[in-house]
């Protein structure tokens, strides 16, 4: 079945996407948050496209630094979650976890990823077969926990995780070069993340984006997923842990690489 979405992938700042949504059936036309505005209009403008809402995923600057000269120039209107309207800009929709949203003819749904930062969310949309995770989820990785606990954030990722394999993620860093050289050092007798780690490194190589990943991809290749697998749990010297607590250790080895 033919995607509702028309996805378009706009690098911003140093290392940051975002990412345009355009529903096929509407017209309508999203963005899911905003690092820079220029980077944006002038992927908006190559396609002749306005815009009508933008996404946020959390409030971290690098993401929502854009919104106030898009909202200017386009008129659109935010979505984010209604749990941290405090700290977002305003916003038209504010939503809750496992609520739904439509972008035109297409539903997205609200999943609470929160360890990243509390009440950071993600956006799931079924029918395309793609989740927006924000800094929850990476390639390989998977955001520092600036405001949760490891435990917040193992349930969120374990969320994301549950996805069916084939859903496609779309993250908001390229981090994905640093994240397997780490991950290499989590889950050294894998051979499927070795693998992934050269062809990681020739994409690289060549400026290609490495987003999306799969979820499928992510469970294979992902330490910070694989926290109840042996191998992680070995390298950690965890074996037979609660994987929530293994996922703490990896991350935490993480944070000093």
């Amino acid at each position: 079945m033919a995607s509702p979405l028309e996805i378009v992938t706009v690098p911003c700042l140093s290392d940051n996407y975002a990412y345009i949504l355009r529903d096929k059936a509407s017209g309508k036309v999203a963005v899911v948050d905003a690092p820079d505005a220029k980077a944006i209009s002038k992927a908006l403008d190559k396609r002749g496209w306005g815009l009508d809402w933008i996404l946020i995923t959390h409030h971290h600057g690098d993401h929502v630094d854009g919104v106030p000269k898009l909202k200017s120039r386009y008129g659109c209107k935010c979505v984010g979650a209604k749990k941290d309207e405090g700290r977002l800009p305003k916003l038209k929709v504010a939503l809750n976890e496992g609520d739904k949203w439509k972008l035109g003819e297409t539903r997205l749904r609200v999943i609470d990823v929160s360890g990243h930062t509390v009440n950071h969310i993600a956006y799931y949309c079924k029918k395309a077969g793609v989740v927006f995770t924000g800094d929850s989820l990476f390639a390989i990785g998977c955001g520092r926990v600036f405001e949760g606990t490891h435990l917040m954030m193992w349930e969120s990722l374990s969320k994301l995780a549950a996805l069916p394999p084939e859903t496609e993620a779309y993250f908001g860093h390229e981090y994905t070069l640093a994240n397997a050289k780490f991950a290499l050092t989590a889950d050294p007798e894998n051979a499927a993340l070795a693998e992934r780690a050269k062809e990681v490194e020739a994409m690289r190589a060549k400026g290609e984006f490495t987003t999306p990943t799969t979820i499928g991809l992510e469970l294979a290749t992902n330490p910070f997923l694989r926290a109840a697998e042996a191998s992680v749990q070995k390298a950690m010297g965890m074996e037979g842990a609660d994987p929530a607590a293994v996922f703490g250790e990896v991350r935490r080895r993480k944070d000093v690489f």
